[in-house]
């Protein structure tokens, strides 16, 4: 299974991103995808996951409010709508996803699968 995320770029604070990201496998079924990001220096965070069956979310505070994530299971896709976005959102996002149950949806160690990680750059 191989995740391929896009949309990252360079956008002003107060602007908006959309970012993607497509699995690949013709039998492969999530049960739960996410995205996570990275800034330089810091460790890397949850920023938001859905749950494939019931497109069920959850966020992390720093972004509630102003992040989407949505999926198209017809397109094998996820997404996350970036808006209202801040300096502090400058990172680079990466996709993950797990095939079943594998813990707590904010821990990476709970997603088998990731994408290669895509840069999202917020200007002052």
């Amino acid at each position: 299974v191989q995740l391929q995320a896009s949309g990252g770029g360079l956008v002003q604070a107060g602007g908006s991103l959309r970012l993607s990201c497509t699995h690949s496998g013709s039998t492969f079924s999530p049960y739960r995808m996410g995205w996570f990001r990275q800034a330089p220096g810091k460790e890397r965070e949850f920023v938001a996951t859905i749950k494939w069956s019931d497109s069920s979310s959850y966020y992390a505070d720093s972004v509630k409010g102003r992040f989407t994530i949505s999926r198209d299971n017809a397109k094998k896709t996820m997404y996350l709508q970036m808006n209202s976005l801040k300096p502090e959102d400058t990172a680079v996002y990466y996709c993950a996803a797990s095939r079943t149950y594998r813990g707590s949806y904010y821990l990476s160690n709970s997603y088998e699968y990731w994408g290669q990680g895509t840069q999202v750059t917020v200007s002052s």
